[in-house]
């Protein structure tokens, strides 16, 4: 019986297609896990060299530290130019009181310090009048005491001529009654010296050390006048610092008190941020670290620079009104964040102005 030759069977072409498919899902398959290996390792080597060194948080907001706008004179507003949303300069006039009241206050004032210049001046005068007095006690007593030595000469000459009857005995008397008459005379000069010289001390007392400038009751006048003129400068209140005007509550004819809240200027030049970072991401930010922000304001093609100026004392809930009790009760640990203060850059601020309360996206470099 003749061999005969058997032809292998041809593979069916299901078959093939399946196994192609399956060749080439392997093949994706090893490339996909190829670029995720390369991915994983690119973002750890990125994660080493960049992003490790970096801590973020969009829980950050614009601040700035207003001024509350107070008068420090009541009286009634006659001007209000100013407006919410207004900006001004420092020395701006932000409200005008009516002055009235004021300048007469200054002019009375001026008035007594007047009379108080006359009167201390008038001190002057009577301090070298009593001088002048004193200086005239002291002649009277020299005088009398001359007039006492003469008159006691004269009595010891006719007490030692009257044994000899030379010296009659009225003309012995009448040089008795001299002698008596020049002693009281001395007494009575010393004692008038005494007393010129006590109101001398009492009229240099008042000008002692001084001149009429700077006399006490003419400083006391002139402190008078300087307070009139101060409280008539008040009248115009004035910008505190260049800002945008905001909770303006004035209106003109209203009258104000001394203290009441009028408005408040934003120096929106000299904003911050207050970024609330978690307390787990503090561990490498120090102050003067570089930090580059950008707000939802103007989008992320605007960034803004700055640096850390400040790591508040605490955190929001340590300052609260009715802070947390967790040594009481079921306790469940919560990650508390610390605001964190950033100053920006002026140059920055002036080109892309900011507005309190408005977010902001915070980056701080904790590798520099």
């Amino acid at each position: 019986m003749a061999d005969t030759e058997i032809a292998p069977k041809a593979k069916p072409p299901q078959t093939t297609a399946a196994a192609q498919r399956s060749e080439r899902r392997r093949n994706l398959f090893t490339i996909l896990g190829g670029v995720v290996l390369v991915a994983a390792v690119a973002y750890g080597v990125y994660w080493v060299l960049v992003a490790s060194h970096h801590v973020k948080t969009d829980d950050a907001y614009v601040g700035a530290d207003v001024a509350d706008v107070t008068p420090l004179v009541s009286g009634a507003v006659i001007s209000a130019p100013v407006s919410d949303t207004k900006l001004v300069k420092t020395g701006d006039v932000l409200v005008t009181l009516d002055p009235a009241d004021y300048r007469l206050a200054l002019a009375q004032a001026q008035a007594t310090l007047g009379q108080a210049q006359r009167k201390v001046v008038g001190y002057f005068a009577n301090n070298d009048a009593q001088a002048a007095t004193t200086a005239a006690r002291g002649a009277d007593v020299t005088r009398a005491k001359v007039d006492l030595e003469r008159a006691r000469t004269d009595l010891d000459r006719r007490k030692a001529l009257a044994p000899a009857g030379a010296v009659s005995r009225d003309e012995l008397t009448a040089a008795q009654n001299k002698f008596d008459e020049a002693e009281a005379a001395v007494t009575q000069a010393v004692a008038n010296q005494r007393a010129a010289v006590g109101q001398q001390r009492v009229a240099g007392a008042l000008v002692e050390g001084t001149s009429v400038a700077d006399n006490p009751e003419v400083a006391v006048a002139k402190a008078k006048v300087d307070q009139a003129q101060l409280d008539l400068d008040r009248t115009v209140i004035r910008a505190p610092l260049d800002g945008v005007i905001a909770k303006n509550a004035v209106e003109v004819g209203q009258r104000v008190a001394a203290g009441s809240p009028l408005m408040t200027v934003v120096p929106i030049q000299a904003a911050y941020v207050d970024a609330n970072f978690k307390e787990v991401q503090l561990r490498k930010v120090h102050l003067g670290q570089p930090v580059t922000l950008t707000s939802d304001l103007y989008g992320g093609g605007i960034k803004y620079h700055g640096h850390v100026t400040g790591i508040a004392g605490g955190t929001g809930s340590s300052f609260a009104v009715i802070p947390a009790q967790n040594a009481t009760g079921n306790w469940i640990k919560v990650v508390q964040r610390l605001p964190v203060r950033v100053t920006l850059d002026a140059g920055e601020l002036t080109q892309h102005p900011l507005r309190v309360g408005m977010s902001m996206n915070v980056d701080i470099d904790t590798a520099r």
